[in-house]
C-alpha cells in the first residue's frame, strides 16, 4: 500500500491544492501533517518576534480550521510542534510513508528545510502559491526581468492562468494518532484584545478567506470600484483584505483569478477588476524576485551592488515603531499596524519611506519589524516592498520618497483617520 504524507505549509486549503490533489492520485492513503515550526516563533537578529500575536493567532485558527475541514473528509491533520525536518522524519517512520507532498516555498529558511526533508525521503514539490505557474512564464526565471512593467507586459501576453484544481470528495488515510493544537501561550504571552477601530475582523480559515471573497466581489460589489478606492484608509471594503488569507494559503490566488472573470463576464468589466488582477501579478512578481535573487532580498544593499549608508539607531527607531515620530500621519499608521496587525498600503508606503529616507534608519530594522506585526506578512512581498521603496530592489528610479504632509492632505483630507488613531485632533 502506497503512503504519502501531504506537508501542509502555506498552503493550507482543500480548494486549487495541487499538492494534496496529487498526493491522492497517488498514493491509496495519506497523512495531512502541519507542524508549528519553533524556529517561526523565536526572536530575529533585530529583536522582534518573527511571528507576532496577531499573525499568531490568525494561524491557528486557520491550522484549527483546516484540521475540521479534513476531518469532515474523513480524515486528519496531525498538528505538531518542533522542528519541521525533525517531526516529519519521525512521521514517516511511524506511518511507513513513502513520499511527502509539499508546496516549494522561494526563501532560504523554508529551503534548507525542503533539504533536510529531502535527505530521509521522497518528496514531490508543487507551485500552489501564484496566480501564474512559474513554468508558464515567458522566461525562465533565471531571466525574469528586474523591471515590473517589461514582466507584467510580457506575462500578460503570454502566460495563461491554469484553472483550478477541485477541492477532493473524500480523502482516504490511515487510522491518525489523535493531535490537538499547542496552547494559545505558545504564540500569545498575554490576551490580544479586539480594537474596534480595526479596518476589518479578520478571522482565520479557508472558509473566512472564501467568505470574504463573496463579500468583496459578489455581495458588494466592491471590485467594480476597487481602482477608486484602493488608497482608503478606514473601513473594511476599501480594498479588497484578500492578503492575509493569500499569505497563509487559505485562499487561492487563482480563485480569485478565476472569480474576477466569473464578475467580469456576469457583471462588469471595466479598470478596477483589472486593476486587482494587476494587483495580483505584483504579488506573483515579487515571488518569482525571490526564486531569482534568493538571498539577496534580504541583504542590505538588497538588488543593487553599492550598499547605502544607514543608521540603526535604537532611539529613534523605537519612536517610529510606537507611533512617536511627530509626523501625523506616520504615527496614525504605525499605532494602527501596533494595535491590529494591519495597515492600509498606501499606510506601508509612507511608514517605510519616512524611515528609510526622512529617518535615515536600516530599511531591514523596519521590514523585520513588519515581519513580527502584519496579520498579513509573506517574505516575498514584505521584502520586495521594502526594497522597493528604499530604491534597492526593483524601481528603475532611485528611492520612492513620499512626502507624507502632503500624502495626508491628499489621503486624510479631514484628518478623520489620523484623529481616530491618535485619539487627539489633527496639529494638536
Amino acid at each position: 500500500m502506497k503512503k504519502g504524507i501531504v506537508w501542509f505549509r502555506n498552503n493550507l486549503r482543500l480548494h486549487d491544492n495541487e499538492a494534496l490533489s496529487q498526493a491522492i492520485a497517488q498514493c491509496d492513503e495519506i497523512i495531512p501533517v502541519f507542524v508549528f515550526d519553533t524556529r517561526q516563533f523565536r526572536k530575529d537578529v533585530w529583536g522582534h518576534s518573527k511571528t507576532g500575536p496577531f499573525r499568531g493567532r490568525f494561524l491557528f485558527e486557520t491550522v484549527k480550521a483546516l484540521k475540521n475541514a479534513l476531518q469532515e473528509k474523513g480524515s486528519d491533520l496531525i498538528i505538531q510542534t518542533g522542528k519541521t525536518e525533525e517531526v516529519l522524519q519521525k512521521l514517516v517512520t511511524q506511518y511507513e510513508a513513502q513520499h511527502i507532498f509539499a508546496p516549494k516555498a522561494y526563501t532560504s529558511e523554508e529551503i534548507e528545510i525542503e533539504e533536510a526533508v529531502h535527505r530521509f525521503s521522497e518528496i514531490h514539490f508543487y507551485h500552489t502559491t501564484t496566480m501564474v505557474h512559474p513554468a508558464d512564464l515567458p522566461f525562465y526565471v533565471a531571466y525574469l526581468p528586474d523591471i515590473f512593467t517589461q514582466f507584467r507586459k510580457a506575462v500578460e501576453k503570454q502566460a495563461p492562468i491554469r484553472k483550478e484544481i477541485p477541492e477532493p470528495d473524500q480523502i482516504s488515510s490511515p487510522e491518525i494518532v489523535p493531535t490537538s493544537l499547542p496552547k494559545e501561550q505558545f504564540f500569545l504571552a498575554k490576551p490580544l484584545p479586539k480594537d474596534h477601530r480595526a479596518a476589518i475582523d479578520f478571522k482565520g480559515g479557508e472558509a473566512e478567506g472564501l467568505k470574504r471573497l463573496q463579500h468583496y466581489v459578489w455581495e458588494t460589489e466592491s471590485i467594480a470600484t476597487y481602482k477608486k478606492t484602493r488608497n482608503g484608509l478606514i473601513g473594511a471594503d476599501y480594498s479588497s483584505k484578500f492578503s492575509a488569507w493569500l499569505a497563509n494559503g487559505a485562499l487561492s490566488a487563482r480563485r480569485i483569478y478565476w472569480e474576477i472573470k466569473k464578475f467580469e463576464k456576469e457583471i462588469t468589466k471595466n479598470q478596477s477588476t483589472y486593476w486587482l488582477i494587476f494587483e495580483l501579478l505584483w504579488r506573483d512578481y515579487f515571488q518569482f524576485i525571490a526564486m531569482k535573487h534568493g538571498n539577496r532580498i534580504f541583504h542590505s544593499s538588497g538588488l543593487k551592488t553599492q550598499k547605502k549608508i544607514t543608521s540603526q539607531n535604537e532611539e529613534i527607531f523605537e519612536k517610529w515603531k510606537n507611533g512617536k515620530t511627530g509626523d501625523d500621519f506616520v504615527d496614525a499608521n504605525m499605532i494602527e499596524i501596533q494595535q491590529t496587525g494591519f495597515m492600509s498600503n498606501r499606510g506601508r508606503q509612507n511608514v517605510a519611506s519616512f524611515l528609510v529616507h526622512d529617518l535615515g534608519i536600516d530599511w531591514r530594522m523596519g521590514a523585520s519589524y513588519f515581519e513580527s506585526q502584519l496579520i498579513d506578512y509573506d517574505p516575498c512581498s514584505n521584502y520586495g516592498n521594502w526594497l522597493y521603496v528604499s530604491g534597492i530592489g526593483n524601481d528603475p528610479r532611485p528611492g520612492r520618497k513620499f512626502n507624507t504632509k502632503l500624502q495626508a492632505n491628499k489621503y486624510d483630507q479631514d484628518g478623520t483617520y489620523r484623529e481616530m488613531w491618535l485619539e487627539k485632533p489633527v496639529g494638536a
